[in-house]
């Protein structure tokens, strides 16, 4: 038997114990202890975002974005073709200056090899990062149509992409798809917190820690 005094002596030992074990583990949040994600990096983005649920499609439709591709910043070309215009090479016009004829993707963002366009017969999409069906889901549907045309037409969520990777993809968040092309993953994920943080779009818990695990492997990517 354990004589009385030893007892007591031995219960704050242990206690003490305890609690320098838990103050360890709780500092440490499973990463490399005193280290954060350094400020403006997509990383540290990550933790500015809103987190909640998703919510239903109920009401969705591509119309409520306004029509496709607007020539929103009053330049007199469609955003389709501007888009086009900023993403290939060797780009030529059939009417002088807007519509896009024929151009190269040279190093597609989605799969990584080079992808030639001719108008009419495209293997090419301007992709939306961030799919619209995903933001009506995530916070558009409470906005006012302006917004959401913006939204649809703003440069920051828009990519030339090869166009049968890009229908795999559907409207897929980073929980759910990311490029077939690894190279790409860091700059798309960080795309995608960009504009998720431009508009007040929200992400699911899922997402974010698929965020947090692409983002992780390049800590110092800046958003775009």
């Amino acid at each position: 038997m354990v004589p009385t005094y030893r007892r007591n002596l031995a219960l704050p030992a242990l206690a003490a114990a305890v609690l320098l074990a838990a103050g360890c583990s709780a500092g440490s949040g499973g990463g490399t202890p005193g280290r954060s994600a350094a400020p403006g990096t997509a990383l540290a983005a990550v933790d500015a975002l809103t987190v909640k649920g998703r919510a239903p499609k109920t009401g969705y439709d591509r119309e409520k974005f306004g029509r496709a591709w607007v020539d929103v910043d009053k330049n007199g070309c469609g955003t389709r073709d501007d888009i086009l215009k900023r993403d290939l090479t060797g780009v030529r016009f059939a009417d002088g200056h807007c519509k896009v004829a024929s151009g190269t993707l040279k190093n597609d963002p989605y799969t990584g090899t080079t992808v030639t366009y001719t108008r009419g017969r495209s293997k090419i999409d301007i992709d939306h990062v961030v799919a619209l069906s995903d933001a009506w889901q995530k916070g558009a549907r409470q906005w006012d149509a302006e917004t959401r045309r913006r939204f649809a037409n703003d440069p920051l969520n828009l990519l030339a992409v090869d166009a049968a990777t890009n229908r795999g993809k559907s409207d897929g968040d980073a929980a759910t798809w990311l490029p077939p092309n690894g190279a790409y993953r860091c700059a798309y994920v960080a795309r995608q917190v960009a504009v998720k943080k431009k508009y007040a779009v929200w992400v699911t818990e899922g997402e974010r820690d698929a965020m947090k695990r692409v983002l992780g492997g390049c800590p110092e990517q800046k958003l775009p």
